[in-house]
């Protein structure tokens, strides 16, 4: 789902030649880079070391670019580094896939806490200009000297993710959509229910109950028949868009940036 950091995520990136310290998680290089990486360790097939996937690359693993794109893919919760081997994420698989892509790119940028936390503090608002984000940015713990560089990634990151498809002034989630079914009813029932710019509050040709946001009619027009089958796939980024959603719609009145993650358990995940 809209993904919590983890703890494995890289706490700062910050420059050595810069003095200042942030307090709060973004990656130096963009979503677009991190997931260049993932694609290079799927590619590897799905486990290997720094120095295979650099190879793979056609980069060096000890260089300090290569180093902080992992960083970089790892603060966007794509891949998971343990015992010298990298591999990918739960998100890092869901984004190697074209039916999940674009809804992982936004989990993606979302998992960011900087850009979280940004994306709480403006959604449905205009961004400011660059000094006031900037100044934005150091108010929720990027080193002064790094802002220019956090603003730059924020942006490019956005960008790849899809907020900006109606201009660099608003974070606005893309529409994704959402798949019911499976096979060709799964392709035939997708529906995109989370809005862009200017869909919101609107209602009454869906179809839905009036005293429900068009967003929570369009959720509930998605489900499948009763009896009709739905794999546990397609139940997953159902309760994922659901949860986008409410997001988009519903206030949290609780402190923090938190956010609910959705994820399919097996048998053997259940024992351990």
């Amino acid at each position: 789902m809209l993904g919590e950091p983890t703890s494995s995520a890289v706490k700062t990136v910050p420059d050595k030649s810069e003095r200042g310290r942030s307090t709060i998680e973004w990656p130096y290089f963009s979503l677009d880079d991190a997931t260049k990486l993932a694609k290079g360790i799927f590619e590897l097939g799905g486990v290997c070391t720094n120095d295979q996937l650099a190879g793979h690359l056609n980069q060096t693993a000890s260089g300090g670019a290569f180093r902080l794109k992992v960083q970089a893919a790892r603060t966007f919760n794509l891949i998971r580094s343990s015992q010298g081997k990298l591999s990918l994420s739960e998100l890092g698989h869901q984004l190697m896939e074209p039916e999940s892509a674009a809804s992982a790119r936004v989990e993606a940028f979302l998992t960011v806490p900087l850009y979280r936390a940004i994306y709480e503090t403006y959604k449905g608002k205009t961004l400011p200009p660059t000094g006031g984000l900037e100044s934005a940015f150091v108010n929720l713990g990027v080193a002064p000297k790094q802002k220019e560089k956090a603003r730059q990634a924020f942006q490019r990151s956005a960008r790849d993710a899809g907020f900006f498809a109606y201009g660099s002034t608003k974070l606005v989630i893309p529409v994704l959509p959402v798949a019911v079914g499976h096979g060709k009813a799964q392709a035939e029932s997708e529906e995109s229910v989370v809005p862009q710019t200017g869909e919101i509050g609107g209602g009454g040709n869906g179809g839905g109950d009036d005293t429900h946001h068009p967003l929570i009619d369009g959720l509930i027009r998605a489900l499948p028949e009763a009896g009709k089958p739905w794999t546990l796939e397609a139940r997953r980024k159902w309760l994922q868009a659901a949860a986008m959603n409410f997001d988009y719609v519903y206030a949290d009145t609780e402190t923090g940036n938190r956010s609910i993650r959705v994820s399919v358990i097996t048998d053997k995940d259940s024992a351990n």
